[in-house]
């Protein structure tokens, strides 16, 4: 099951369980769709990989499968 990690590993803004914003990578790196297409190419800059949009967890399924509240940051994420 996916993480469904709380925030974009570039810059730190929030991302909701229910974000259309959400990108992530096969390793489940999340991104803004912004800063995958501004700062870092289409290209995951920790494994290499593209990214997909991150599908959204139903409403009725987060309480018994809650999002991570693990913030996660790169921070050498391209300026």
């Amino acid at each position: 099951m996916l993480d469904l990690r709380p925030n974009c590993e570039c810059g730190d803004k929030n991302l909701t369980s229910n974000s259309t914003e959400a990108m992530i990578c096969k390793f489940e790196c999340t991104f803004r769709g912004t800063c995958v297409e501004t700062k870092l190419g289409g290209a995951c800059p920790n494994c290499g990989g593209n990214f997909a949009q991150r599908p959204i967890r139903p409403e009725s399924k987060l309480a018994k499968n809650p999002p991570s509240s693990v913030r996660v940051l790169k921070k050498d994420c391209a300026a």
